[in-house]
């Protein structure tokens, strides 16, 4: 499991691919879902120009890897990855890699589909959006 709070852009495929050549053993998974979510223009109904994400340093991380755990005790998965960018965001910048690895698709896409859901809905990012004439914190 690796779990990676980042303030850089990332490309997700670049670490998918590295994360897969050094952490996983050849052969042992025959699939893996993933999520990349990006940054778009709009949200609400208005025109969005750009996002400042931010998290609680130590509480994020630990609620995140809380969650790639409770994800490999409730599917029968191999490894989980979360990366996730905070700062300034741009339109079409990635925001989130998520991703699990099993022997078969089912698990794999059920434990990728709990991740996500469940740092989109409880893990402890704040956002705020910069609109065209004012910025917004946004509710989730």
């Amino acid at each position: 499991m690796k779990v990676e709070v980042i303030d850089k852009p990332f490309n997700p495929w670049v670490y998918l691919q590295d994360y897969e050549s050094t952490a996983l053993k050849h052969g042992k998974y025959g699939a893996l879902a993933n999520f990349v979510g990006t940054m778009r223009d709009y949200n609400q109904g208005d025109t969005v120009q750009k996002m400042y994400l931010e998290h609680y340093p130590g509480m994020t991380e630990k609620y995140l890897q809380k969650i790639s755990e409770t994800a490999m005790q409730r599917w029968d998965i191999l490894d989980t990855l979360i990366i996730h960018r905070v700062g300034e965001i741009q339109i079409c910048d990635t925001i989130v890699l998520v991703a699990a690895w099993a022997g078969h698709r089912a698990p794999a896409f059920e434990a990728c589909r709990f991740l996500i859901e469940e740092l989109k809905h409880n893990a402890p990012f704040w956002k705020q959006e910069t609109l065209n004439d004012k910025m917004r914190w946004v509710e989730f």
